[in-house]
């Protein structure tokens, strides 16, 4: 039966909103915040005081949640210790932690401020969210008591958990993670005892969540995305800048090529600590980005990406990333070779000595080929083709195969591996590739003055990075980053 006329235009306006909520793509937002940070101390300060804190931090973020949401975004990521900083003993950061339920509860806490116990901070964020229609990603302190039943209890009777929340439109507490892989300086918090890979629908995508250092690990984000199969992560980081494989968007930029989803990245703001650098990364490369080392000002990035990647006709394809390389027995010409430290790293570099030429430097299991012509050979600087199979850390060791075309600080050959940022040389064209042992590979390519290189270079399906037309900026570095989690040694701190 027909709709009588009357109701044509409910139906009509019924019909569109399914359609809208069935979206190919969404507006996504980050914002980068140059954090407000407590006094250093040792004692705890007052809940009152630690309250004022957070609410300074949250202003900021609330302008920038408002502004986003009027510009059509529909979710936006805030970073790791937006809320709070990092100065903190686990003493210390007690008064700024608060109970976090499991979202199954069905909680606003806007609405239903009280149901948890003392819930601010929750309150004022499910309230942004309700209030701008947007979902809101953000980072914050969970505690939960134990006791003497529980052998692992801390002697303080209490867990604390560096923890991400996410609220939907309507201000309702849809998604809470424990960072799974705390880096080595956050004695605050407590590992929770097993990974958590936390996903949650939205009309708009499927979408899963982890924090900083877990993007390097399995679990939780290999699991995360090759089991869960998200189409977006969101990513709260505080990233401190490690040239020249490891600045915040050139890796997370590449993790999103790598892993083939989009990863919107948060990043604090902090130049005296190195930290800087968010962005929109997509399979195809960033959708839009910001890394700024000069000021102290935070900053508010926005794009339309798709709500399902792996749907699209453009999607990249599977690559098999030794099938080139394996196939090459060894590049003919000059092959000396040295050694030189990428931070604690031992790398085998072999020095680039012309305006073109074909290279091939092997470290344990991996062989790594470079071709390439350089636009102009200056005698100012210099290149390095270099390659590194081991483990990486200090304290927590984990695998690395690296195989990387890098520009050294200067002319002298021991400085090769050391950070630099700027560089003069062109290339016509490169082409790098590696015999790896994994199928979890990164592609990086890191112009002078730390910009990417947006649809300037390709991945073909044999696993051969090669430029397109060339370099349009010159170039720092251009790397193929794997890693070998099966090779990782045990946790010792978590352990």
């Amino acid at each position: 039966m027909l709709p009588s006329r009357a109701l044509l235009p409910a139906v009509v306006f019924a019909l569109a909103a399914l359609q809208a909520l069935a979206s190919d793509t969404f507006i996504a937002a980050v914002y980068e915040h140059a954090v407000i940070l407590p006094d250093p101390t040792e004692e705890p300060v007052s809940p009152d005081d630690a309250l004022a804190l957070m609410n300074k931090n949250m202003d900021v973020l609330e302008g920038a949640i408002q502004e986003a949401a009027q510009k059509g975004a529909h979710i936006i990521v805030t970073p790791e210790d937006g809320i709070y900083g990092w100065r903190f003993t686990r003493e210390s950061i007690y008064p700024y932690l608060e109970d976090i339920p499991d979202p199954a509860v069905n909680w606003i806490p806007c609405t239903d401020p009280s149901r948890f116990g003392r819930a601010p901070v929750q309150e004022r964020l499910s309230c942004m969210a309700r209030n701008n229609s947007i979902y809101v990603v953000a980072n914050i302190g969970d505690k939960k008591p134990c006791d003497s039943s529980d052998p692992k209890c801390p002697r303080d009777g209490r867990y604390q958990y560096n923890t991400d929340v996410v609220f939907d439109t309507q201000g309702k507490l849809v998604a809470r993670y424990h960072k799974y892989n705390l880096f080595r300086g956050e004695t605050q918090f407590n590992y929770p005892k097993e990974p958590e890979v936390v996903t949650f629908e939205t009309p708009f995508g499927k979408f899963g969540i982890f924090t900083c250092f877990d993007i390097l690990f399995y679990e939780p984000a290999v699991v995360l995305v090759s089991k869960m199969q998200v189409d977006t992560v969101l990513f709260p980081t505080a990233w401190m800048n490690l040239l020249p494989f490891l600045t915040a968007v050139e890796f997370h930029s590449a993790w999103a090529m790598g892993m083939g989803v989009n990863l919107l990245s948060a990043n604090t703001h902090n130049t005296s600590m190195a930290m800087t650098g968010s962005g929109l990364f997509t399979p195809d490369g960033p959708a839009a980005y910001h890394y700024d080392s000069a000021t102290e000002e935070g900053h508010l990035l926005l794009a339309e990406l798709s709500a399902h990647p792996r749907l699209s006709s453009a999607y990249p394809p599977a690559i098999n990333w030794s099938l080139y390389a394996t196939n090459i027995k060894k590049f003919p010409g000059e092959n000396d070779t040295f050694s030189g430290a990428v931070r604690k790293d031992i790398f085998t570099f072999s020095e680039l000595r012309h305006k073109d030429g074909n290279y091939t430097v092997c470290q344990g299991d991996l062989c790594c080929h470079l071709v390439y012509q350089m636009s102009n050979k200056r005698k100012d600087e210099v290149y390095v083709l270099g390659a590194f199979d081991g483990l990486h850390g200090s304290v927590i060791k984990y695998h690395w195969q690296i195989c990387t075309l890098l520009k050294c600080p200067s002319t002298n050959l021991s400085t090769c591996g050391q950070p630099v940022e700027t560089a003069q040389t062109k290339f016509e064209m490169f082409s790098l590739s590696g015999t790896f042992g994994t199928s979890y590979v990164f592609p990086e390519v890191l112009y002078s003055g730390v910009q990417l290189a947006p649809g300037e270079f390709k991945v073909l399906r044999d696993g051969c990075l090669k430029s397109k037309h060339g370099t349009s900026k010159p170039l720092v570095t251009a790397t193929l980053f794997g890693r070998l989690y099966e090779k990782d040694l045990p946790h010792p701190l978590r352990t």
